[in-house]
């Protein structure tokens, strides 16, 4: 089943169009037994959505729903097994080598661990400056961006806390103007008081500099904060997809149920904007 996400009528034409995107695994390991077990795990099924200029899309779902595996296809890092994906109207595996090259400009991923993520031999400034190239966002401008004071520039990632870490990957995803960030359970691995603090900057930035976003969270009450629509994924699959409120408040399917009542009793909201339901 594939579920389309509404977008709004007078929407232009998609940044992103992924249409029956799949993605799937042979379960042998070797090329022999490969030869007699054409059995494979599909982890991405059926997956159709769009995603325009301006948005903010929320993928959620449970650990090995799928989300992350469609993450990593539309930047690039994973091919698709069946369906297409477009940037701009030409997609991915047609690409020339000039189309790519702006692809992986103007579209630019914040990875879940900046522990692996950023290379712990190089100094920020060297991170930065390798992603800014010849014609990105000059460096103070980045810091002031994403809020870190320049002293960072000197320090290695492990000379640093883990928000300033996901801040300095925010800043290296921001380097070349992208049209879209795709951000893969950017809070999972920080603190409650430090989350609010890198939603309240995703936010600002989608609102300020006008950035696209797609964000990748098992966490429905951190996209009630982030993002305007949401697609809930299970075992690959999409299963409900709509307005955030509309998914939040009033859900369609059991799953989503499911999901909704692992948030705190009471709270509805992240912790930048957590008010008190009324049941």
């Amino acid at each position: 089943m594939s579920v389309n996400v509404p977008n709004s009528a007078l929407a232009a034409q998609p940044i992103f169009a992924l249409q029956e995107v799949g993605k799937s695994y042979a379960l042998a390991r070797s090329p022999l037994e490969r030869m007699f077990n054409r059995r494979r795990f599909h982890a991405v099924s059926g997956v159709t959505l769009e995603v325009t200029k301006g948005d903010a899309l929320a993928i959620v779902g449970e650990s090995g729903s799928g989300k992350s595996t469609v993450a990593r296809m539309m930047v690039g890092l994973t091919a698709p097994t069946t369906g297409s994906i477009c940037f701009r109207g030409d997609a991915l595996n047609t690409m020339t080598r000039a189309q790519n090259a702006t692809f992986r400009q103007r579209v630019q991923m914040v990875f879940q661990s900046t522990t692996n993520s950023l290379n712990p031999r190089k100094t920020i400034a060297t991170t930065l400056a390798e992603a800014i190239g010849n014609d990105g966002v000059p460096v103070r401008q980045l810091l002031d961006m994403v809020r870190l004071p320049t002293f960072v520039l000197a320090r290695y990632p492990h000379q640093l806390s883990g928000g300033q870490r996901q801040r300095v990957g925010i800043a290296r995803a921001l380097a070349r103007r992208p049209e879209l960030v795709v951000a893969d359970e950017p809070t999972s691995a920080l603190d409650v008081s430090i989350q609010a603090e890198i939603i309240r900057l995703l936010r600002d930035l989608h609102q300020s500099a006008g950035v696209s976003l797609v964000v990748i969270s098992h966490d429905l009450a951190l996209v009630g904060e982030l993002c305007q629509r949401v697609v809930v994924m299970r075992e690959g699959r999409v299963v409900e997809a709509g307005a955030v409120d509309q998914v939040l408040f009033e859900p369609r399917e059991r799953y989503t149920t499911e999901l909704l009542a692992a948030i705190p009793k009471g709270i509805r909201r992240h912790p930048i904007g957590w008010h008190q339901s009324k049941c």
